[in-house]
């Protein structure tokens, strides 16, 4: 027992420092400049588009900050200004997508699917899921009244402070990326060598083969819809290593997962800006749904066109 928890806590550290070289360069990127007039000028060229989506000018700034931070650095933007209730349900379905999509992307593309496949999905996405709302929904134009959260603004003086708020969060970000994925990784040694994995996949098959995959596929759909992209991915590389899950099987759950990671989660942050979330849901959950099914078919039916069998993923995460 106790060797297994040594297993998982060696592959705990192996995880995090995998994905901490990915997270803390980005995060300290992003942080940085969001004091410097890059940002300002980015939210500057998108202001125009924003008509497109049904929004004001002001929602370039929390769309933004969202897709280069986080969910909770969009919605700390979304609080800052006066918006309907239409305008943040469309923030809401957009962010829900295509949010902290440099770092999500970037991880998730550790295990062999294109970063810009990843990331374009999800931002293509966002754009059509923002058009056909604000084309269907006719209503939702009053003022939207914000919970119990509020924004803060961080007041700092000199690049050395700049510097230094940019490394604390890049650092605090790595805190909790091995709080979450160390005891998860023990946890998943546990139950892969105590065989209760198996079982799991087992009662979990049902879906993932309604979706084109097949079932050592589970785990990792199980840790994206609970935990994300970015923690989950510490699942997903242990599962391509030992479960030997196809690139096909991971490139369908990638495409699953980033229309619908952290299901639970995400919903639930936006409940405080005043806007229905069961729609919210549904909508991430369908699109999942049909997107994955569809690609899954089309798919399968050009390999049996082709004659060839799925091929196995031959990348070599070791090296990580």
């Amino acid at each position: 027992m106790k060797g297994t928890a040594q297993r998982g806590l060696k592959q705990g550290l192996l995880t995090t420092w995998t994905l901490g070289k990915v997270i803390f360069p980005i995060t300290l990127i992003v942080t940085i400049l969001q004091f410097t007039p890059v940002l300002p000028w980015v939210i500057k060229q998108l202001t125009p588009l924003m008509g497109v989506f049904g929004l004001s000018g002001e929602a370039a700034v929390p769309l933004v900050l969202g897709n280069a931070l986080n969910l909770y650095a969009g919605i700390a933007a979304i609080v800052s200004f006066e918006f309907t209730v239409k305008e943040v349900f469309i923030m809401a379905i957009m962010l829900s997508f295509s949010h902290n999509l440099f770092i999500e992307s970037a991880v998730a593309s550790r295990v062999g699917v294109s970063w810009w496949l990843i990331s374009g999905i999800r931002i293509g996405l966002a754009i059509f899921a923002a058009i056909v709302v604000n084309l269907v929904w006719d209503g939702g134009f009053e003022q939207a009244v914000y919970g119990f959260i509020s924004s803060s603004d961080t007041d700092l003086n000199g690049w050395g402070e700049i510097v230094l708020h940019g490394l604390q969060t890049a650092a605090i970000a790595i805190v909790q990326l091995a709080l979450i994925v160390i005891p998860l990784m023990i946890v998943m040694q546990f139950l892969r060598e105590m065989g209760w994995l198996t079982k799991l996949s087992k009662g979990f098959a049902p879906f993932t083969k309604a979706l084109g995959m097949k079932e050592n596929t589970s785990m990792t759909m199980v840790a994206g819809l609970t935990i994300g992209l970015a923690y989950g991915a510490g699942v997903m590389i242990q599962a391509v290593k030992e479960d030997g899950v196809e690139k096909k099987d991971m490139m369908l759950a990638l495409i699953f997962l980033v229309s619908c990671h952290a299901v639970v989660e995400d919903t639930l942050v936006f409940i405080p800006l005043g806007i229905p979330v069961w729609p919210l849901l549904i909508i991430r959950l369908v699109t999942a749904i049909v997107l994955t099914m569809t690609i899954a078919y089309f798919w399968n039916k050009l390999d049996k066109n082709k004659g060839k069998e799925p091929t196995t993923n031959e990348h070599s995460y070791n090296t990580f």
